[in-house]
Formats: C-alpha cells, structure tokens, sequence
C-alpha cells in the first residue's frame, strides 16, 4: 500500500464547530436568585420579554411574587429554594454579602442544576468601588466549590440594571462574556444571552479567570459615574 493509499483510508476529520452555533434554549426554565434586587429583576425582566419562561426567587415567596406580578410577561415568583428546584437553569444575582450562605442553604436543591454566577465581590469607600479578591478566588469559584453536585459557570456581570430594567430601550448593545468548565454549559448561557437583543454571549475561558472578569465591574463603576453613562463591554474582532 503507498503512502497516498494509506492517506485516503484514513478517517477524515469532522470540520470544526462553528463558534456561533449555538443550541435552542427558548425551552428552558430560567430561575433567578435574588430576583428582587435590581440586578436580577433586570435580567428577569429582559429574558421574559424574550420569550423564556422565568421564575424569581426570593427568601420569602411573597415578596417574590409581588415583584414577579409587577414584570408581568408570564414571570412566576417563589422563594428560592422552589426557583432553584423548578428551573433548569438559575441565575444567581445575590449580594456578594449573602453569596456563601444562600447557595450553601441550597445545595441539594442545586444539584444538577446549571448554575450561572453573576455576583461581582466589591468594596466601596471615599474613593469608589475596587475589587475584593475571594478565598477561593472569585465569587463564581466559591459557587464552584459549595455547589459540587451543580454545573456551575459565570456571567451576565457588566450589565447595567438600570438599562436592563427600561422598557423604553428595545436593545442593549453589549457583550457578556461566559466563563465555564463544559463548553456546552457555556453554550447555553451564551444562547440565553443572544436571545436579548443586542446582546451576545461569548466563551471566555475557565472558572479560573473570572476574578478580573468580575474586578472589572469596579471599573465600570468609575467610567460610568465620570461620564454619566451606563457602559457595557463590546469585544472587538470577533
């Protein structure tokens, strides 16, 4: 047999993936922790008006389904232990101050679940927001690490709530950026972010590095407070 024979025998390589091909999630169930504070009722409020199906979680359901009534648009409201076990994929949009021990409360309702992390660890003083740098590195690395049974990934942070919660703007032009350990998790979550208009989800990288993912926020802070504005991040090239 020559050499060209034995090349023509051999397996052909499946073509690569395209990046963007990303799979349908229109029927999952989206659950969001901390879902009546402004960040979470934001991203509620822009995923149902996408057409996802959204429950809110609270620590107390009725709180969650006076804020739930108040979106409209089919969103649901629950503590946060029925979200978390009614969802297939849950945001966790809590104050980093109760991170720890709301997904410690929640482990087993966790378990198996998708968990998105979208918690940026900061301090503030006289001179404006910095980042706090976690035990373990960062918030979504602590998630990690208390919910072992759960999928865990990050992102959804440099979003602006004031934005997400405007119903007069028909788009938000931004790119969120999806941290994970299993690329198709992190697919889903860059599909959840497309279906936002304007938005879209990109893969960038490893848990590992979602510490400056998440410190950037505290920039943000600053470019947003000097030019009156509520800035996002577009990723260029791509």
């Amino acid at each position: 047999m020559t050499s060209n024979d034995a090349s023509a025998d051999a397996p052909k390589k499946a073509p690569a993936k395209d990046p963007w091909e990303l799979p349908d999630v229109s029927g999952l169930v989206v659950g969001v922790l901390g879902g009546t504070g402004d960040q979470g009722r934001g991203l509620a409020y822009r995923l149902a008006r996408a057409g996802q199906k959204v429950i809110l979680g609270s620590r107390t359901a009725e709180r969650a389904r006076a804020a739930a009534e108040e979106l409209g648009l089919g969103v649901e409201g629950a503590d946060n232990a029925e979200c978390a076990r009614r969802s297939d994929v849950v945001i966790v949009a809590v104050p980093w101050e109760g991170h720890a021990a709301t997904l410690e409360s929640l482990r087993g309702e966790l378990a198996g679940k998708l968990v998105v992390d979208c918690v940026n660890p900061l301090g503030f003083d006289k001179k404006g927001a910095y980042a706090l740098k976690p035990e373990e590195g960062s918030a979504a690395e602590q998630a990690a690490a208390l919910l072992p049974d759960s999928r865990v990934t990050a992102a959804f942070h440099h979003l602006s709530a004031v934005l997400l919660r405007d119903p007069q703007i028909e788009e938000i032009e931004t790119d969120v950026m999806v941290l994970g350990e299993v690329r198709a998790d992190c697919e889903i979550v860059q599909a959840l972010a497309g279906r936002i208009p304007g938005m879209r989800g990109v893969f960038a990288g490893r848990l590992r590095n979602a510490h400056q993912v998440e410190s950037l926020v505290a920039n943000l802070i600053s470019v947003n407070r000097r030019y009156k504005a509520h800035a996002g991040v577009r990723l260029t090239d791509i």
